[in-house]
């Protein structure tokens, strides 16, 4: 097998891409341990140092998705909200919440998540410091899925072949494909996604792989490099139907200050502006950005038959008429 490696890299020394089938091979070979801790480093390394193809990135998706567990949801139609993190802006749980916003609005949402990486809270921080407990029972999670509306996949319980490269990624302490896997390998592998990304390179990539999966997408990055909306300045949007720059103003919204987004030196800090929104007693900046993220996500499950304003009216309604709340409280209620 050790073989097979060196071919590898004496190719992507060479300059050469790898196919999507032997990238799922590979992955599937670290998985069994066939390869040593120095090998996987260079291949990371000259990845990395070229830069990852659409196909290569799809074939460790693939081999995750393989050697992982499934998590196959009783339902045709439903969304992800994430972002691809290390921004390092440190803004609280704004896919998090839009998910409730979007949930509370009458769609279906299966939540995929980690604890953080980069900022203080990630989204499966503020979901357990609300005592939710994580869960791969399949049962458990279509009951939360068809009684609240949503779903929450905690990544560890579900990508086994990440605890494999875990130690190399820390030692490494630069991004590597993994980073760039954490938004395509939400188990239940949905339909639907909205993904933030935090610079251009990343939006053009991302767009080639949804293509190449054929699913309904937008993919969002706010100008001054956050991996959101975040509306302290313009944006880009893209998805199935259109490309543009939107600014805030466009939406009817005020330009926010990069402060009024931050989620706080602690857990409980993130929390408790997670609960500020979802109880609709945030900041008007901390609303409207939940709102903005949320409208995009509802805009790509009507398959952009609805304007961004009406898909606004909506996520507003969620938030306004306690829907969103209502829906948080019955999701911990089936997940504590």
């Amino acid at each position: 097998m050790e073989q097979t490696m060196k071919g590898y890299l004496f190719r992507l020394l060479n300059h050469e891409e790898l196919s999507r089938e032997e990238m799922k091979t590979i992955l599937i070979g670290i998985t069994h341990s066939e390869y040593p801790n120095e090998q996987i480093t260079a291949l990371l390394t000259c990845l990395q140092m070229r830069g990852v193809t659409v196909d290569e990135l799809l074939g460790f998706r693939d081999g995750i998705l393989e050697t992982g567990v499934p998590a196959i949801l009783n339902a045709d139609r439903y969304i992800d909200v994430v972002g691809t993190g290390g921004d390092r802006k440190n803004t609280f749980n704004i896919s998090t919440t839009a998910c409730f916003v979007i949930a509370g609005a009458g769609y279906k949402v299966a939540k995929h998540g980690n604890y953080a990486a980069t900022s203080v809270s990630g989204a499966s921080n503020v979901i357990q410091h609300h005592g939710i407990k994580f869960t791969d029972d399949i049962d458990k999670l279509n009951r939360s899925l068809n009684e609240a509306g949503i779903v929450y996949l905690h990544a560890q319980l579900f990508a086994k072949a990440m605890k494999f490269v875990g130690p190399i990624r820390k030692a490494l302490q630069f991004p590597t494909i993994f980073n760039l896997l954490g938004p395509i390998v939400n188990p239940s592998q949905p339909k639907c996604q909205l993904l933030g990304v935090a610079n251009l390179d990343q939006m053009r990539l991302y767009n080639n792989v949804y293509q190449k999966l054929g699913i309904d997408y937008g993919i969002v990055n706010s100008i001054d490099g956050y991996d959101e909306i975040s509306l302290t300045g313009d944006f880009k949007v893209t998805t199935n139907n259109y490309e543009r720059i939107f600014r805030p103003q466009d939406l009817g919204f005020e330009i926010a200050k990069p402060e009024e987004l931050v989620g706080g030196a602690t857990e409980e800090e993130a929390a408790e502006i997670f609960d500020a929104v979802i109880e609709n007693r945030a900041l008007p900046a901390q609303k409207n950005i939940v709102l903005a993220n949320a409208a995009f996500g509802i805009q790509v499950l009507e398959k952009g038959q609805k304007s961004i304003e009406e898909c606004i009216e909506i996520a507003s309604e969620s938030i306004d008429s306690g829907n969103a709340l209502k829906t948080f409280k019955k999701f911990v209620e089936l997940n504590s």
